[in-house]
């Protein structure tokens, strides 16, 4: 039998199987459940049904920041379900308002992710753990449900897909081009259910912050997951943050993969994947004509300090047009009080942003940032589908921090060239 990727190597040491396949169905221990205030109700819900306590109160995660703070009295009574049930279970792992931040940015940046962990999250993007070398995917809330009872759930194993990176990023260009053009060129069924597994030489150039974006979109190219090997990059960033034992994988040199991609880093540049889906992929350079309405520069895909760093290099000393808003969403509260210690903060408010509390409000056309009819937004979210951000009849184009402070002040996509001469 030829070897595994990093994907199957996790899962079978997990289930404690010497070997797996790409098809296989195990039953697998996991490490961390997660859920948000959406997805955390009907999870409960189905936990209840089963009427045993949860199977590690330090195991499961829950985090309110889909709709908070509460933007109604519905979006309050599914955070109160949520908040009640913590008290009530003894979850460890709770954030609230203004002690929380985005789960996929919070979980990596509070250490509850690690490399060989397997964790699962009632939330599509929960593959953004596999920056740190762990195999994480989302599940439903019924299966999460299930897994807070026994502790373990099913997966079939997947098959992979290896991305070859080769090269260093140019100047203005990070984690976001590169899984854009990964996308653009695989579509969004490309790896439909199949393992994206980043390796090459420059996999070191990429920061701890490129690979979570990089990983927290693999979803939006089909796959079950994403996932780095882990380098020294990886374990200074888990420094500090990880005390427990962990155990880093690598594949074996024999592993099989449906097809390889090759990367040049060096060769990209920032691009924008158009309406209404994340594979219209196109240079930014290109699209100067569309005039915009709206920013939004967070989420749990570019919400983390670098990512407010590039947006503060573009907006210092300049202006937000005036027929654009431009809203500005720190991933936690840790990113927020360092954002203020570096001056970020105050350059966003003097270029005349708006600067939220986390939220992943806007992202999902929740709150604090829905679009109207006709309008367009360029955003650093991750999808861009119809209605995504509000209204069926806007728009959404997806870039990363540094495209979207030059569109903020251009009025239009841009790109950080044009701005910073």
């Amino acid at each position: 039998m030829a070897g595994m990727t990093m994907t199957q190597k996790i899962l079978a040491r997990k289930a404690g199987l010497e070997k797996v396949q790409a098809g296989q169905i195990i039953d697998c221990p996991i490490d961390l459940a997660l859920a948000n205030d959406i997805t955390g109700a009907p999870a409960i819900r189905e936990f209840r049904k089963i009427g045993v306590p949860v199977f590690d109160p330090a195991k499961i995660a829950l985090i309110p920041d889909h709709f908070t703070p509460n933007k109604d009295i519905a979006s309050a009574q599914q955070a109160k379900e949520m908040r009640d049930f913590v008290k009530e279970a003894g979850i460890v792992h709770y954030y609230e308002v203004g002690r929380m931040g985005i789960e996929h940015v919070l979980l990596p940046e509070a250490g509850l992710v690690a490399p060989g962990e397997v964790i699962i999250g009632a939330d599509s993007h929960t593959c953004t753990y596999g920056a740190v070398g762990a195999f994480s995917t989302g599940v439903g809330s019924t299966d999460l449900g299930a897994s807070m009872a026994a502790g373990s759930t099913w997966f079939k194993v997947p098959a992979a897909i290896r991305v070859e990176l080769v090269g260093a990023l140019p100047p203005w260009v990070g984690g976001k081009d590169v899984i854009l053009t990964v996308i653009g060129q695989l579509g969004v069924e490309g790896a439909r259910y199949e393992s994206l597994e980043f390796t090459g030489p420059g996999v070191a150039s990429l920061s701890m912050s490129d690979r979570l974006t990089v990983a927290n979109m693999a979803i939006e190219a089909g796959a079950k997951n994403g996932i780095f090997p882990v380098d020294e990059v990886t374990r200074e960033y888990l420094a500090g943050r990880v005390s427990r034992n962990y155990e880093e994988v690598e594949a074996d040199a024999d592993a099989v993969y449906e097809r390889t991609l090759r990367i040049d880093l060096s060769q990209l540049e920032p691009v924008v994947a158009k309406p209404h889906l994340p594979e219209n992929v196109a240079p930014a350079r290109e699209l100067a004509q569309v005039a915009i309405d709206q920013v939004i520069i967070g989420s749990c895909t570019n919400g983390r300090l670098e990512d407010l760093a590039q947006a503060a290099a573009v907006l210092k000393g300049r202006q937000v047009h005036p027929h654009v808003r431009a809203i500005i969403i720190p991933g936690s509260q840790e990113v927020y009080r360092q954002a203020i210690g570096c001056g970020y903060i105050d350059a966003f408010i003097a270029a005349g942003a708006a600067v939220s509390t986390p939220t992943c409000g806007p992202c999902l056309g929740g709150h604090m940032g829905i679009l109207a009819a006709g309008e367009k937004a360029v955003a650093t979210t991750n999808r861009n589908f119809r209605g995504r951000m509000g209204h069926v009849d806007s728009e959404v184009y997806l870039a990363g921090p540094g495209v979207a402070a030059a569109s903020a002040v251009l009025g239009r996509i841009g790109t950080p060239e044009e701005v910073c001469k």
